[in-house]
């Protein structure tokens, strides 16, 4: 088993439950962790034997466009992807951390963690 990781993905989204979020977005930040057997392409040296980490990246991106009111479900949208399109993947994390939250203090960010397996 091994680990591949895309970490620090900054995109500007306009998720959360006020107006004004859905008007004039927030940056945000996402961390991507997979586990898969990478015995193969660790001998191959194939990308078809491998987690590729510019679909991973792109995944993040596509769901990212799609407002939500809760991180949570961004996330969660993320990891279902994640599953239904890389077979290898056997476990995954998604870390999805809004960057300065207008919750009424001095906050540098909000992060919501979800994992799941097969």
């Amino acid at each position: 088993m091994g680990t591949i990781q895309v970490n620090n993905i900054k995109l500007y989204a306009f998720h959360g439950c006020l107006d004004e979020e859905a008007k004039i977005g927030s940056e945000y930040k996402v961390d991507v962790e997979v586990k898969a057997d990478l015995k193969k392409s660790s001998k191959t040296d194939a990308l078809i034997d491998t987690v590729d980490y510019v679909h991973l990246n792109l995944i993040v991106k596509e769901e990212m466009a799609i407002r939500s009111e809760l991180l949570e479900e961004v996330a969660q949208r993320i990891l279902d992807r994640i599953f239904r399109e890389i077979s290898m993947v056997k476990k995954a994390k998604v870390s999805v951390a809004k960057i300065n939250p207008p919750i009424g203090g001095n906050v540098e960010e909000v992060v919501i963690i979800l994992t799941k397996k097969r």
